[in-house]
């Protein structure tokens, strides 16, 4: 059983993620912002992160993947930069541009689409967990 954290806005992406999720042996948290994500994460360190790009900027997603994967050595966030990350996000429907993972512009391990089909989440969320 991982601990999940999912970072997301839209109260409905969270409770379907849950829905899907916990019954496959998940421990589900959330977070509605980025800033309540750090706390979260800081409080819980969990397994996986999923994580939104819009929320209350238009890339707020992005700016905390690059804070956790890139922190300064001697900041606290150091120790969670090898929490796996899956960038869950309906960017590409609301902006003409096309984003995946990037060890340096966007490091993340998966860059996943809205709307997802609950079991292929459940598939993604698996594969990055088995190969940790």
């Amino acid at each position: 059983m991982a601990k999940i954290l999912i970072i997301d806005d839209d109260p409905d992406i969270i409770e379907v993620a849950r829905m899907c999720l916990s019954p496959a042996g998940h421990e589900v948290i959330d977070a509605k912002s980025g800033m309540e994500g750090l706390e979260k994460i800081k409080a819980e360190r969990p397994d996986l992160i999923i994580l939104d790009v819009m929320m209350d900027t238009a890339t707020e997603g992005f700016q905390l993947a690059l804070k956790l994967r890139k922190p300064d050595p001697a900041s606290e966030l150091a120790q969670f930069s090898d929490i796996p990350i899956l960038m869950l996000t309906a960017i590409h429907s609301k902006t003409p541009l096309h984003f995946e993972p990037d060890i340096d512009y966007l490091p993340v391990e998966l860059f996943v689409d809205k709307p997802i089909d609950p079991d292929d989440l459940v598939k993604k969320v698996e594969w990055i967990l088995n190969r940790e």
